[in-house]
């Protein structure tokens, strides 16, 4: 009999469990780590690839193309950006142990020390980008110091590459909007005390979309009815209701304003479908908006998908930012680039023709709607949401309850004993299974019972197990991770149940 879960001492036992198993390792341990790096392990490697290709898919699905930028540009883009003036952080530093804090919910100037107790002073504003060299600095010519073009920064963000390619991005959709495209990859922030596993790193990985729209259309998305009833919980930042948790339809927060526009209220509603879609719990999510004060210097409004962490409290996993024109017309006025779009419908413009057209109102720049994910947050909150303890007869079992298409691994085969009939066969299921591009796992190593728990502790959904009935009559035995049934099926159906699952 399974008793309740048992849940004292998660929060150390999931960080523990990461590291033994092979999901997350410090970064550069053998010489003594460095705060805010990490390494991907083996599983935490397929964990992460099974979350972005699911995020792939899913806005692909929306018709949006992917693109891949560089993470490193030059000065003049996060200068026109705003970053180099504006994405900073307040600092505190200790007068005694001299160790600096990012001023926050939990530091501020009135609280002493958490290293040494000492008192805390004001540091100014720290800068958090990466900075680097591009090329040689040109260095003086004729007692003055040249311009130097080789300047540079590591993005803090993939969204000013995507920026920076509109003109081709519009010519490649022809001339129509709306249109998005996504990109994956690496990001940096220097930040100032990171202490909080994968929630505050240096070096993470984000998948942003950008969508274009015309400023007038925001409330126009084609597609709204498909997402209007449902219902999400929401903290409104600001109003009569602000910072009062409500629930509301997607329809309704719009209608009443709660939700600024469409586009907007569509997107929040379409992160809230990924996050469950790959097994975050719906009871622990939530929409913050952001209070002015908060917002982002780019930004006019911003919602944070927050999860609820048994360790962190509620914390942002993903961000929803209606960007306005900020970032193509900061980049158009600094580059003297065209970003413009002509406000008519393309149908319009065809059947007035290019005469027409040329006499058309002046352009206008479009705005920008932005579903902005953390990875790495993203991968905390699956680890944590699927941990669980439960008592099995004599002992304490512990599983990952990943969504099957989540798991790192979907099965393990096993023989039931180590003998070399036994062996053989398993290995040749084995096989089948991984050319038909099912990532299984094969292990004969200690007792049936022992290698049970180590899949279930890794979050496999399935282990496979042959036995001398196998040899006569080709089935197999099917051990599902969450109800711990099994099931005999013939060896030729194993596919079909890995796949899709199914219960005798």
């Amino acid at each position: 009999m399974v008793s309740a879960d048992i849940k004292e001492g998660r929060r150390d036992e999931i960080a523990e469990l990461a590291r033994r198993r092979g999901f997350l390792w410090l970064a550069f341990e053998i010489y003594g780590g460095a705060a805010g790096f990490y390494d991907y392990a083996p599983l935490g490697a397929l964990l992460k690839r099974r979350v972005e290709t699911a995020w792939r898919t899913f806005y692909t699905k929306e018709g949006f193309y992917e693109i891949e930028t560089t993470s490193v540009a030059p000065r003049d883009v996060f200068e026109a950006s705003g970053h180099l003036e504006s994405f900073t952080d307040r600092t505190v530093v200790c007068k005694h142990c001299k160790t600096f804090f990012r001023v926050d919910e939990g530091i501020d100037i009135n609280k002493s020390c958490p290293e040494c107790g000492g008192e805390l002073e004001a540091a100014g504003e720290f800068n958090l980008m990466f900075q680097t060299r591009i090329g040689v600095p040109k260095g003086e010519k004729g007692g003055e110091r040249v311009l130097d073009k080789s300047e540079g920064y590591l993005r803090p963000e993939t969204a000013q590459g995507t920026f920076l390619n509109f003109p081709r991005l519009l010519r490649f959709n022809r001339d129509k909007l709306p249109f998005g495209v996504i990109q994956i990859g690496k990001a940096y922030r220097n930040e100032i005390s990171p202490r909080q596993s994968l929630i505050r790193l240096r070096e993470f990985t984000i998948a942003e979309a950008e969508i274009f729209v015309y400023p007038e259309e925001k409330n126009k998305h084609p597609r709204f009815e498909e997402v209007k009833e449902r219902k999400l919980r929401l903290v409104p930042g600001e109003g009569a209701q602000a910072q009062e948790e409500m629930e509301k339809t997607v329809g309704e927060a719009v209608r009443s304003g709660t939700i600024a526009n469409e586009y907007l209220g569509y997107h929040i509603a379409k992160v809230d479908e990924f996050l469950v879609g790959i097994g975050i719990p719906r009871d622990k999510l939530r929409f913050r908006q952001h209070e002015p004060d908060e917002m982002a210097h780019y930004a006019r409004d911003c919602w944070d998908a927050e999860f609820f962490s048994d360790r962190y409290s509620w914390m942002e996993i993903v961000g929803v930012a209606d960007r306005g024109d900020y970032d193509l017309s900061s980049h158009a006025a600094s580059s003297n680039t065209d970003m413009g779009v002509y406000p008519q419908l393309q149908s319009q413009v065809q059947a007035e023709g290019e005469a027409e057209k040329a006499k058309a109102k002046a352009k206008i720049i479009p705005h920008v709607i932005e579903p902005s994910y953390g990875i790495d947050r993203i991968i905390y909150a699956l680890l944590e949401s699927s941990f669980y303890k439960e008592q099995v007869g004599k002992e304490k079992r512990k599983v990952l309850r990943f969504k099957k298409e989540m798991a790192p691994i979907r099965a393990a085969v096993f023989p039931l004993l180590n003998r070399d009939e036994l062996k053989r066969k398993a290995k040749e299921v084995f096989q089948d299974l991984r050319n038909e591009a099912i990532f299984v796992e094969y292990d004969d190593s200690g007792s049936i019972g022992r290698r049970y728990r180590r899949q279930d502790e890794i979050g496999t959904p399935y282990c496979v197990t042959i036995d001398y009935d196998t040899l006569e009559d080709d089935t197999v035995t099917i051990r599902e991770r969450d109800t711990m049934k099994q099931i005999r099926v013939p060896v030729s159906e194993v596919k079909e149940v890995l796949l899709k699952g199914r219960e005798r």
